[in-house]
């Protein structure tokens, strides 16, 4: 077992909390939404992510990636079936989602910016690797929500 590194994951907390805030603003700027309302929402997904990072950390062979663990939890969480959801689902419903996009893609692209001559060595190779990625990922996230649908019983 590894320990967990409290400084690590206050960081993590601030960066996220920072993140956080941003798409709040977006979301009361944009959709005319609730910012205050939506911050139990918010503490919930960063404690949920937070989670997952420990997890990670404390059993780094797991399979899985740390966002791909965070997203289990929290279709765990959700599930209708157990009754912690009542709490958890409106919560975290309360933050939108496509206000959540901007501040990841702005962050997904800083840190493919760094690697910009790699990926000009990866040339034309790069692009049937996406195609075939974006496919996978399109019809995996196809499943899940037919799976969960199928769960709650919505479908």
């Amino acid at each position: 077992m590894h320990r967990i590194d409290i400084k690590k994951y206050i960081t993590y907390f601030l960066l996220m909390s920072t993140a956080g805030i941003i798409i709040l603003a977006g979301q009361a700027v944009g959709l005319q939404k609730e910012f205050i309302g939506a911050v139990p929402g918010m503490l919930l997904i960063i404690l949920l992510a937070l989670l997952a990072f420990s997890i990670k950390d404390i059993f780094p062979k797991f399979p899985l990636p740390a966002y791909a663990l965070s997203t289990i939890i929290g279709m765990i969480v959700s599930l209708e079936a157990l009754p912690i959801s009542k709490f958890f689902a409106p919560s975290i419903g309360s933050v939108e989602f496509m206000p959540m996009c901007t501040p990841l893609l702005a962050f997904a692209g800083i840190s493919v910016g760094d690697k910009i001559e790699e990926l000009k060595e990866m040339s034309w190779k790069i692009v049937i690797i996406a195609v075939v990625v974006f496919t996978t990922i399109f019809f995996a996230c196809a499943l899940i929500a037919q799976t969960v649908l199928k769960i709650q019983g919505k479908i």
